[in-house]
């Protein structure tokens, strides 16, 4: 039986790994993108690469509010395949993308105030300010086929599919990179959009993955999940009764991207008034923090979908079993990465950007990197096994007091003046990562009591 249970979850989770390491590569060529370009009106390398950093966060403000599209699909469907009910698990797709293309046209609408009012909050430097704003204004179109894979992400989660999430993740990330490499920096004699091609190839990218997701629900899923799916079905799951039931728990979700989106811009914010090289270090730093969790989300993914099937199944003593092995690998992974980090540490610096004066601000920086395996592992791990049990209120209730250990190290470790700014930064980033791990710790008790006693 364990061997058995190992192998379903390194059939879950190797795709997800794999999926994920194309992920990293594409922010890694963005900003080596950024960090190679060479302009004629005189934009220096750090305002390239701080462009992208603000660019970016803007995007993650708008589009981590949106995070339950996945989390909430995925662990839904999960349940749903545990029960052998196929005409729910079509109708929770539907339900996600309905909305998902409904944010889009409202994020559509509103750009141009949030671009205004956005960036006046962010304190960079008018030259960043300006290539932000061109990034965003751009990048912004891509936003129906953004938030349609969240719900196609989370689906295929929960449909216990990594293969086909990986091979959208391929697609999204190979057109990716190719199609910015090509619109930056051009090829034989066209010498390419520059600055603006990044974002371009960003939104060509989109849309190849997400045509790549309907293809596969019309040949993978239409003569099964999808073959007894009407036109009238499609408007009973669009009702209001139907749709209940679904947002009051992704309400707390919500609640939690807010939180997690506070976190994640925050950093950036904070990190944009230390002045372009400090916010270019702070982009790569937090680039080569997150080359980590790629790994251990694959055993997060793993998590979410056993953990949702096995309760869908009503089968709690392989939800536990499933729980344990999922984080012996993960703390594996763990393991594997502190010697990365300690070994190739300025090797990853250096393959971001040649710009000396970047790795320099960088590399009294480093050793953080070797706190992210341990803190992170389980963090990251609980999550997936929480959203697979759809326990909305307790990832909420964790990224809420993420969110204040953020802020409270911040201006607690302020009041001592003689401190660096930048390893209080990195300071609270961990705190935010230690809390959600005691908390999820604890509450486990809780949840495997519930289950047992069914």
């Amino acid at each position: 039986m364990d061997k058995i249970l190992n192998k379903e979850i390194l059939r879950l989770s190797l795709p997800s790994i794999l999926a994920n390491l194309t992920i990293p590569v594409v922010g890694l060529v963005d900003t080596a993108v950024a960090g190679h370009l060479h302009s004629s009106d005189g934009w220096s390398i750090a305002t390239f690469i701080g462009a992208i950093s603000v660019g970016a966060v803007l995007f993650n403000l708008i589009y981590w509010n949106f995070g339950f599209l996945r989390t909430g699909t995925g662990g839904l469907t999960a349940q749903a395949f545990g029960r052998g009910d196929t005409h729910a698990c079509a109708a929770i797709c539907v339900r996600a993308l309905a909305l998902a293309i409904t944010a889009a046209a409202i994020v559509l609408i509103l750009q141009f105030p949030f671009i205004r009012l956005a960036l006046i909050c962010v304190q960079a430097s008018p030259e960043v300010e300006e290539l932000a704003r061109q990034y965003f204004l751009i990048r912004i179109w891509a936003a129906p086929a953004t938030l349609s894979l969240m719900a196609f992400s989370g689906w295929f989660v929960g449909m216990q599919d990594s293969v086909s999430s990986m091979w959208k993740d391929i697609v999204v990330s190979g057109v990716n990179i190719f199609a910015s490499l090509f619109l930056a920096r051009g090829a034989g004699s066209w010498e390419g959009l520059g600055f603006a091609g990044v974002a371009m190839g960003t939104v060509v990218a989109q849309y190849s993955g997400l045509a790549y997701c309907i293809l596969v629900c019309v040949f993978k899923y239409g003569r099964t999940v999808f073959a007894q799916y009407r036109l009238h079905k499609l408007r009973q799951s669009l009702k209001s009764s139907e749709l209940s039931g679904f947002f009051r728990m992704n309400a707390n979700l919500f609640g939690r991207s807010v939180f997690f989106t506070i976190i994640y811009i925050g950093y950036t914010l904070i990190a944009a008034t230390f002045g372009d090289n400090l916010l270019a270090c702070s982009s790569i730093m937090m680039q080569m923090l997150m080359l980590f969790s790629y790994f251990t989300d694959g055993f997060a993914y793993a998590a979410e979908a056993l953990t949702g099937r096995f309760i869908g199944a009503e089968d709690p003593v392989m939800m536990h079993r499933s729980i344990k092995y999922t984080f012996v690998w993960s703390m594996s992974i763990a393991i594997m990465f502190i010697g990365v980090y300690i070994l190739l540490g300025t090797p990853l610096l250096k393959l971001l950007t040649d710009d000396a004066t970047v790795v320099e601000s960088c590399r009294p920086y480093l050793p953080w990197l070797v706190l992210m395996p341990p803190l992170g592992c389980a963090a990251f791990t609980w999550d997936g096994v929480y959203l697979g049990a759809t326990d909305s209120r307790g990832v909420r209730n964790a990224m809420m007091g993420a969110a204040l250990a953020f802020f409270g190290v911040w201006f607690v470790l302020n009041l001592f003046r003689n401190l660096d700014r930048m390893h209080i930064l990195m300071a609270s980033y961990f705190a935010h990562l230690a809390v959600r791990t005691v908390y999820l710790s604890i509450r486990y008790g809780r949840m495997r009591d519930y289950y047992s006693k069914e």
